[in-house]
């Protein structure tokens, strides 16, 4: 698979398998301009790259949060344009955690074909510890996996940096995207739920509140996201520009 400023080398036959969805759904995608188009090469073949393997995970995600095309699209359009693969997988991890589990099992052969790659056992131990995926039970050889955070833990994998920093940061990330996900549950719960509850006791405006308050999930993690990517970006700059 193409890395840094390699060309895109995957078919759509490619992108498919690795992504677990159907050829026809990359095509439907593509055509409702979801996806970017493929690099053509010889032989008129396109060719896609992690981007697009990125950018359709994250599709797959919004739909499976039960956002429409329309609103997709919308979600899409707001986006950065020179987001990289990286960006994208974090933006679908945070969707994803609104959601509730939905890991597959899968055997050592399918692991490595949806990762792209062989995997190490020091591999296996990062993802393990970063709850990506959990080993088989004694006497088992199925692997429990996220698909949708095993493609942002194998990138990590490919990090220059110790696995045991990777992990800190890891665990930094959760602490304060809890604490986070928490005053914005009680800011909703007391600002908007409570109040909407004393002032409307039919049930079919309790189920509207509901459903509102699972719509906005991901405009919320869009949101949560591009602060944090300002954020991280002007730490940064103002700790190497100090140095």
């Amino acid at each position: 698979m193409a890395t840094g400023t390699e060309e895109p080398t995957l078919t759509v036959d490619e992108l498919a398998a690795r992504a677990g969805v159907t050829v026809r759904t990359v095509r439907f995608y593509s055509t409702r301009g979801l996806l970017p188009p493929p690099v053509i090469g010889p032989r008129r073949v396109g060719h896609y790259g992690r981007d697009h393997l990125a950018r359709l995970a994250l599709i797959e995600e919004l739909q499976h949060q039960g956002m429409t095309l329309a609103a997709i699209e919308r979600y899409l359009e707001q986006l950065p344009p020179d987001l990289s693969a990286r960006d994208l997988a974090i933006h679908r991890a945070l969707v994803a955690s609104w959601a509730p589990d939905k890991a597959e099992d899968m055997t050592r052969a399918e692991l490595e074909r949806r990762a792209g790659r062989a995997l190490t056992e020091p591999d296996l131990d990062l993802l393990t510890a970063m709850a990506m995926l959990e080993r088989p039970e004694a006497g088992g050889d199925a692997f429990r996996v996220d698909p949708g955070l095993l493609r942002l833990g194998v990138e990590l994998l490919d990090v220059p940096i110790a696995h045991e920093t990777i992990l800190a940061a890891h665990t930094v990330l959760l602490e304060h995207t809890r604490s986070a996900a928490q005053e914005l549950t009680r800011l909703f719960r007391d600002e908007v739920w409570s109040p909407y509850r004393e002032r409307e006791s039919d049930p079919e405006h309790v189920t509207a509140m509901k459903s509102l308050s699972a719509h906005m999930q991901p405009m919320v993690v869009q949101a949560l996201v591009t602060a944090f990517q300002r954020s991280l970006k002007e730490e940064l700059r103002a700790a190497f520009t100090a140095q």
